[in-house]
């Protein structure tokens, strides 16, 4: 009897820990603040264009890469989302139910990279949002310590890094950046007509 009480204590406890965590990942967040506020915006800026750009991207640019031993386009998308999982966990958010980050290098359908690009996105603003006490430390990198603001400056620098890498991508194939075709045709229908 007492060995299925211990077991069933157990559960319970587990139970509520489980919940926990899925209340701390799905919960809306208070509205972040200060620097966090700022990172939060800046992750906000870098989904609008990774997302915009993988949504642009033809489903046979996704397999290109610049040369071998080179991430492939696909593969940049999803190193920017394993980073952004990876650092939502680093601030104590966990990795959602179903996403394995170990099997994002196989992924190379279009609508899938995008179903993944903003799950992360998600993920690593409500981490940025939840971050706490931003003079604390955590380990990362196995093993390296370092405090959380200085981690939640990175992730919003790891993501505009790779958008860059991203934008080189898709000129060297000849896919124009959309915010780019946007501004460009804004300015061609506010241009005065020639004169014959």
């Amino acid at each position: 009897m007492k060995k299925f009480l211990s077991t069933i204590v157990s559960l319970v406890l587990l139970a509520g820990l489980g919940a926990t965590a899925t209340r701390a990942q799905s919960a809306p967040a208070a509205a972040p603040s200060g620097i966090q506020a700022d990172i939060v915006k800046s992750l906000v800026d870098a989904e609008k264009e990774v997302v915009a750009l993988a949504e642009a991207t033809p489903q046979e640019k996704y397999s290109w890469r610049p040369m071998e031993g080179v991430r492939s386009t696909s593969e940049v998308f999803m190193h920017i989302a394993r980073g952004n999982f990876g650092y939502a966990m680093f601030l104590g958010t966990p990795m959602p139910a179903g996403v394995n980050p170990q099997e994002f290098d196989k992924i190379i359908d279009k609508a899938q990279v995008v179903d993944i690009l903003k799950k992360s996105f998600a993920q690593i603003k409500l981490a940025v949002t939840n971050a706490g006490d931003l003079s604390r430390t955590v380990k990362v990198f196995g093993g390296r310590e370092m405090t959380v603001d200085a981690l939640i400056l990175q992730t919003a620098t790891h993501a505009h890094e790779h958008l860059g890498q991203s934008i080189a991508y898709a000129r060297t194939n000849h896919i124009v950046p959309p915010w780019t075709a946007e501004r460009e045709e804004q300015q061609r229908q506010t241009q005065p007509a020639k004169k014959p």
